[in-house]
């Protein structure tokens, strides 16, 4: 029988594209990251804007999306510059990397995983508004809550094990279970010499700001309302423990503070993530 699922995409994909566009549209220069292509592909009401998702109360975690794909994006562009040739988004949502930096895409693999329903809803947005799927993009299906074996699916789409590779892995994490985490580390691990993970993970909720733990809570109730409750949290301890565990080499925990620094420094706006929110792991084997 034929899959009835209606093609759409995730509603947290779906936020995270029309806050990426928003600070582009509403927030001042210069622009910590620059992607208006997921606001096309949503292609929303006229008054999106007036979502309350989109409400300023919701700047510091538009401001968290923003470091963190920003630092993926530096990372990606210096590692190429290393010799690493493949990029694996898991959980690729809206990403729209190879759309929007076709110089530095076209000269890797880049993969993007995801669940098979969203991901044919994105594949088509690509169609339609002539972005296509080019050569050096896979788009590589896997349906996680039926147990998918995304290595396998991976390297069916091309992915070699054996080349350096960077993988990244933001916004997921705290939808997994602690075992789920460890056996996908120990999976990228056990990759080529020279490969690098870069996750983000939720720090536990009574760490966070008091100003931001509103949110954050707020944020979690939806996602239990929308059948994706989120499950795990970690210190960085407890993070840098368990990559280690997993066999990685060398591991590094980057602050919201850091990002903070690096890219929100001088800001007359104010515009800056949440201390003790969600933080990123840099694993490398």
């Amino acid at each position: 029988m034929a899959d009835a699922s209606p093609l759409v995409p995730e509603n947290t994909a779906v936020r995270v594209a029309l806050w990426r566009a928003l600070h582009v549209l509403t927030d001042p220069a210069p622009h910590v990251f620059e992607d208006t292509i997921g606001l096309a592909l949503v292609a929303p009401d006229a008054d999106w804007q007036k979502r309350p998702d989109m409400s300023p109360f919701t700047r510091p975690f538009r401001a968290s999306i923003l470091a963190r794909a920003r630092f993926v994006e530096d990372l990606l562009e210096e590692q190429a510059a290393r010799g690493v040739v493949q990029y694996v988004i898991l959980g690729a949502g809206l990403d729209t990397f190879a759309q929007r930096r076709p110089e530095l895409a076209s000269r890797l693999r880049v993969f993007e995983v995801d669940q098979p329903v969203p991901q044919k809803w994105k594949h088509q947005r690509l169609v339609d508004l002539g972005f296509g799927v080019p050569s050096f993009l896979r788009l590589v299906p896997v349906d996680f809550e039926h147990g998918d074996a995304w290595l396998e699916r991976l390297e069916a789409a091309g992915f070699d094990a054996k080349q350096p590779t960077l993988v990244a892995s933001t916004g997921v994490s705290m939808y997994l279970t602690k075992d789920a985490i460890a056996a996908t580390l120990r999976q990228i691990a056990a990759l080529a010499p020279g490969s690098s993970l870069v996750m983000s993970f939720m720090l536990p909720l009574e760490l966070a700001d008091p100003d931001v733990r509103p949110g954050i809570e707020a944020a979690a109730r939806g996602a239990r309302a929308n059948g994706t409750p989120f499950i795990s949290f970690f210190t960085p301890e407890e993070m840098l423990a368990l990559a280690r565990e997993a066999g990685f080499r060398d591991v590094k925990h980057v602050s919201a503070a850091a990002l903070a620094e690096r890219y929100f420094a001088g800001r007359a706006d104010g515009l800056r993530p949440p201390n003790n929110s969600e933080e990123l792991l840099v694993a490398t084997t």
